[in-house]
């Protein structure tokens, strides 16, 4: 089974239309071409990749409990909220 990470690669990748080796954990989705719709699109394929539930408000999305800074800070968003659903 792939790890949290590297799923959460492809799905940016797919996203970016990218490769995944293309994708580095600083990166971010606006250097990776991801607007607003890719990302809302990211947010959804990775609820449904982990079966949770992003905090996470497109409109204001500076509002946000989740940091969208980085691929690395998805990650860990990500790993803190299946964690937290642990």
């Amino acid at each position: 089974m792939s790890s949290i990470q590297d799923r959460v690669i492809e799905i940016i990748a797919e996203q970016a239309v990218l490769e995944p080796s293309d994708i580095s954990l600083d990166s971010t989705l606006e250097e990776l071409g991801i607007d607003s719709l890719g990302l809302v699109e990211s947010i959804f394929a990775i609820e449904e990749a982990f079966d949770i539930s992003v905090p996470f408000n497109a409109n204001e999305p500076e509002k946000s409990d989740f940091d969208i800074s980085s691929v690395r800070s998805i990650i860990a968003g990500i790993e803190r909220l299946i964690a937290e659903q642990a």
